[in-house]
Parts: structure tokens; C-alpha cells; sequence
């Protein structure tokens, strides 16, 4: 089969979205499928390579920063997409277009199946619903929310990232939506032994965005000083200066490492030298760092908010709280940081419970929508 990978952000650049795309489009090269993979340029990353059988294409969009788009970088990414997408349809003849984020990458699919009757299938990361990230999206959502139907409508499949997500989709756009969880490759990520870091070592990772909620982590762990841990705190965004700052006035500079953004591979290396994956969000899809941390073994503590309800069983492999209840934070760190019988057996229930979003499920589900898909258009 040939498909196609419409997505406006791809690693190194973006966030999670971006590694989901490109995790499944490896695993279905290696199941024997063409696969082309068409995002956005930015820097001096290369225009066209290969990752193993995949091709990558980046289009030049006019993306200013690799942790962010704004609406300008989005819009030019639809246009350049279209374009390019209709000569490698005609020349390429791709059996189906897989496509991430109803906004801003479906929208150009869309377009491309209506003038091509190439059928598209589209998988919602939260942040492409209306309402699912209303710190980060709401203002366009405002305008932006009455033109999205036909995107939804017209797929030949909709597939979301977590229970969460299709709740709000299908509540939203009366489309039946399939739950596909993000998912990792329990073979190529293994902890091995899990033994715990002395003193206890806590991790972040991710877009330092309100969504994200860094600085209110800083005032958590503030109020934990008279326990021994470290705290790294991966990625980068328009909040590091109030999370430099907040770190500052908490007197906290020896506890924090800020490496900003890594390469996927150094951010599994600071996984496996850590205990406890904290992440007090405010709205998540389902976030592949809580997942990778799963797979490596991590005791989760996050926002009781989207797919972190999926990830975290409470009591077993981790704890959920409001994300505005620092004190709450506070309990269930205290709690692992003070029993580490109980924070050993949090991580190894993690390892265990990764089991079900292993990477080669995950591509097992695609493969039956897209089969069926491309049956019923032959049909």
C-alpha cells in the first residue's frame, strides 16, 4: 500500500504529534508499505531524506520557531502542501493520505481527496478540537470552529489519540470516532533492572507553554525542600524565563537541570536516569512522553486531565490531581519521595501497564482502518 503523511510538524520539530507520525510511519515501512511523509521546513533541516524506506519532504511554510506555529506558519504549510500534495498524488498515486491534526494538516487533505478521490483518514491529537486546549487554541477556535465540519465529514476515518479526545470530537462534530492510543516500541524501549536514582529524581518534558503548567511545577517542588531530589526539566518555549526565574527565587538552582530541547534518544536517556515523570498540565492529548516514561519505567504524577487518564492507574503506577491543587501535588510526591518500597513498585506497574500501548498494536489498528478504507473506495 501507499501512503501518504500529511502532518505540519515533524521531528525534530513540534511536539508530541510530530514523533506519533513519525513512529507509525516507521513501523509501517517496515511492515512492507510506501510510505511518504510531507511536513514543514524550518532551519537548515534538510528539504528531502530518507528515514530507512520513508521519505521525508519538508516544505518551506515560513515556520519561525521549532517549538511553535502560529496561525501564519500553519496556513502556509496548507498551501505548500496542497500544491506539492496534488503533483505527488498524480505522479505517486498514493492508495490513501494518513493526516495528523485536523488543523491545520487536514484541511489540505481534505482538499486533495475532494479533487483527487484519494480518501483521507484522519487522527485528532486534542488540540485540533474545539475546546480541547482553550489555554492555547480558543481565541481561533472562536472563528476558526465553523469552518472545520467538511474536514471531519469527509474523512474516510477518524481516529483519536485518547478516550478523551473523541468524546469532545464526536460530542463536536457527530462523526464516529475510533480510540488509536499513541504508542512506543516496548522492544527498542527497555529500562532493563529498574532500580531506584539516590536521591530521587524527578522529570519534565515538554513545550514550556501555559498548557504545560512548568512554573506552577517549580512552586510544587518548592514546598518539597526539606526532601532530597533532582528535577530536570526537558524542552524549551516562551515560559523558560518565568521557570528560570521562579527556580531563582525558590533558591532552587542545585535541585533543577534545564537542557532545554534533545534529540528523542537523549530524552529516553534522561528517562532511564530518572524515577518520577511529573507533568501538572492543564489539557493533554495523549502525551507520548507519558508513555515512553511508562515504557522506561517511570511513576507518573499529572494533571487529571485528557489522556493522562488513560496513562495513569492511581495508587498503582501513579497518582492524578487537579492541575491548579499544589497542595495535592505535594501529598502524592511526598509520598513517593518518603517510601521507596512504594515508588520501586509505582515504576515496575508502569513497565507492566506500557504493555497495552505497545507500538505494534498501535500500527495493527491503523492497518485495519486503512485496508477497509481502501477497499470500500475500490468498491
Amino acid at each position: 500500500m501507499r501512503i501518504l503523511i500529511m502532518i505540519y510538524e515533524y521531528p525534530p520539530i513540534g511536539g508530541g504529534g510530530g514523533r506519533v507520525a513519525q513512529d507509525i510511519g516507521r513501523q509501517l515501512s517496515a511492515h512492507g508499505h510506501e510510505v511518504l511523509t510531507l511536513t514543514a521546513h524550518y532551519g537548515d533541516l534538510p528539504l528531502q531524506e530518507k528515514d530507512g524506506e520513508m521519505v521525508i519532504i519538508r516544505l518551506p511554510s515560513g515556520r519561525k520557531q521549532p517549538f511553535k506555529a502560529g496561525l501564519g506558519a500553519m496556513s502556509g504549510y496548507v498551501f505548500a502542501s496542497f500544491w506539492r500534495g496534488w503533483d505527488i498524488i498524480r505522479q505517486w498515486k498514493p492508495d490513501l493520505i494518513h493526516t495528523h491534526f485536523a488543523v491545520p494538516s487536514a484541511a489540505s487533505a481534505c482538499a486533495l481527496s475532494i479533487l483527487t478521490r484519494t480518501p483521507y483518514v484522519l487522527t485528532a491529537h486534542l488540540g485540533d478540537v474545539p475546546g480541547g486546549v482553550p489555554e492555547k487554541t480558543g481565541k481561533w477556535f472562536r472563528w476558526i470552529a465553523p469552518l472545520t465540519p467538511p474536514i471531519w465529514k469527509r474523512a474516510a476515518a477518524v481516529a483519536a489519540v485518547s478516550g478523551y479526545t473523541r468524546q469532545l470530537a464526536e460530542s463536536f462534530y457527530k462523526v464516529p470516532v475510533e480510540v488509536i492510543p499513541n504508542g512506543v516500541d516496548m522492544k527498542a524501549i527497555n529500562p532493563g533492572e529498574i532500580a531506584l536514582n539516590t536521591p530521587p529524581r524527578l522529570v519534565f518534558a515538554g513545550r514550556f507553554m501555559a498548557q504545560k503548567n512548568p512554573v506552577t511545577l517549580v512552586r510544587i517542588l518548592a514546598g518539597l525542600q526539606d526532601l532530597p531530589w533532582t528535577c530536570a526539566m526537558i524542552g524549551d518555549g516562551p515560559l523558560r524565563p518565568a521557570v528560570e526565574a521562579e527556580i531563582a527565587a525558590c533558591g532552587l538552582q542545585e535541585r533543577f537541570t534545564l537542557p532545554g530541547w534533545i534529540a528523542p534518544e537523549e530524552v529516553l536517556q534522561q528517562f532511564g536516569r530518572s524515577d518520577i515523570l511529573f507533568m501538572p498540565s492543564l489539557s493533554e492529548g495523549l502525551p507520548v512522553t507519558g508513555v515512553q516514561a511508562m515504557a522506561m519505567g517511570l511513576a507518573l504524577v499529572a494533571g487529571r486531565v485528557g489522556g493522562f487518564m488513560d496513562l495513569v492507574e492511581p495508587g498503582i503506577n501513579g497518582y492524578l490531581e487537579d492541575p491548579r491543587d499544589i497542595a495535592g501535588f505535594q501529598h502524592d510526591l511526598r509520598a513517593l519521595l518518603t517510601d521507596p518500597a512504594r515508588l520501586l513498585a509505582f515504576r515496575k506497574a508502569s513497565r507492566r501497564l506500557a504493555a497495552r500501548f505497545d507500538l505494534d498494536r498501535v500500527v495493527e489498528s491503523y492497518e485495519r482502518i486503512f485496508n477497509r478504507v481502501v477497499q470500500e473506495h475500490k468498491e
